[in-house]
């Protein structure tokens, strides 16, 4: 029973610090430059089809997944492809990244260089032949009916009619606010203090991954790990009274969307608290289930990945189809102790999609399925040829 509870803190603390915090950055930098612009940044992209998947992977490149999740309720209201969604999670580097980076530098430069460049190539030849994903939605489809659907892809040969061709209901992009003499009041304050435990958790999360990701106890005290501990079950306890109650009372009901453009800075604060909040229920969700998991039928990650030959880079794309980031650290991890050869971790690099998938995962399950599948199918392939022609290269790029 300890050991579960210590799981769930541990996990409550985790997702806020080590992810919340980032993607709050970078949601509310994107919603400022929306701001400042009237609009113009989204309007453009949506304009300008042939730029899209080059954006999506430059945006799925940077560090951690906040610039991935921007990029979700795009296409979800239809201002991108679904090509566009593919190459931002192939290009996506998660919060392994930020491991890796400091513990192999050169390893991860080559590493996310490659899935860059997978990323566009994928993202292209999705949206101008389609690649089947045609044949795979409808048979994904057949399991079952979608909430919501959103986006599309360019008509092609292997993807007539474009696809996935759904239709975005515009009417979903804002919230009217409900009223009430104690929970609105309670909301904004509740909003605020948000924004300070965000602050918080960002200097903290940056400090924890300048020191190499170490193992943090959790504690009440006047310490590093006592500030982490604290900060971090307070965010996410936040999170969850604004994504359960708090957003209906702020004006902005509805998650998982990209307004145009927002009426004032204080509407640009509570989109991304809202968007970040949104994320912050499903890590938590993913963390736990991942942690659980391990501790009821004993998964080790790191054992899966270091399977030998061939199977090494399989491993890597397998492992990266399990959805949020701690996998992914884990293989970093692992692959900074020599265990794992560069093959592996680049697929795997091309492969995960971090915690960018949950919103997707949220708002349409059907189009999160599809994309998995087009984000692993290339992983598989970069990952063998790397293994055949290169050889393992295990230490590549380790700091010594």
């Amino acid at each position: 029973m300890n050991e579960i509870i210590e799981i769930l803190l541990a996990s409550v603390r985790d997702g806020y610090v080590q992810v919340s915090a980032f993607v709050a950055v970078t949601v509310l930098l994107f919603s400022l430059v929306q701001y400042r612009t009237n609009g113009a940044l989204v309007e453009r992209l949506s304009e300008n089809e042939r730029l899209q998947p080059l954006f999506g992977a430059l945006m799925g490149l940077t560090p951690g997944c906040g610039g991935a999740i921007v990029m979700m309720p795009l296409y979800v209201r239809g201002t991108v492809s679904f090509g566009t969604v593919v190459a931002t999670l192939i290009a996506t580097a998660g919060d392994s990244a930020f491991v890796i980076l400091a513990l192999a530098p050169k390893a991860g430069l080559y590493a996310y260089a490659v899935a860059f460049v997978t990323a566009i190539l994928s993202g292209y030849a999705i949206d101008r032949f389609g690649m089947g994903v045609g044949r795979i939605d409808r048979a994904v489809a057949s399991f079952g009916r979608t909430a919501t659907d959103g986006g599309f892809a360019a008509d092609g040969p292997g993807n007539p009619g474009g696809n996935p061709s759904h239709d975005y209901e515009a009417g979903c992009e804002t919230g009217t606010a409900r009223t009430s003499s104690v929970l609105t009041p309670l909301s904004h304050a509740v909003h605020a203090v948000w924004w300070v435990s965000a602050a918080a958790a960002l200097v903290l999360g940056v400090m924890y991954l300048l020191a190499s990701a170490p193992d943090v106890p959790l504690a009440l005290s006047p310490t590093f790990a006592g500030a982490f501990t604290v900060v971090g079950v307070t965010g996410t306890i936040l999170s969850f009274y604004l994504y359960f109650v708090g957003r209906h009372y702020l004006g902005d009901g509805h998650v998982g969307r990209a307004p145009e453009s927002f009426a004032d800075g204080y509407a640009t604060l509570t989109h991304a608290a809202m968007e970040t909040s949104f994320v912050t229920v499903w890590v938590l969700a993913a963390y736990l289930l991942y942690e659980y998991g391990i501790l009821v039928f004993g998964i080790d990650v790191g054992a899966l990945a270091t399977a030998a030959g061939l199977l090494a880079p399989i491993a890597g794309a397998v492992v990266g189809l399990i959805p949020g980031c701690g996998p992914q650290i884990v293989l970093a991890s692992v692959y900074a102790e020599g265990a794992i050869p560069f093959s592996a971790l680049t697929a795997n690099a091309i492969s995960q999609d971090g915690d960018a998938l949950f919103p997707l995962i949220a708002i349409d399950k059907k189009a999160a399925i599809v994309a998995s599948i087009y984000t692993t199918v290339p992983a598989l392939i970069v990952g063998v040829l790397l293994h055949v022609l290169f050889g393992p290269m295990t230490g590549f790029g380790v700091l010594g």
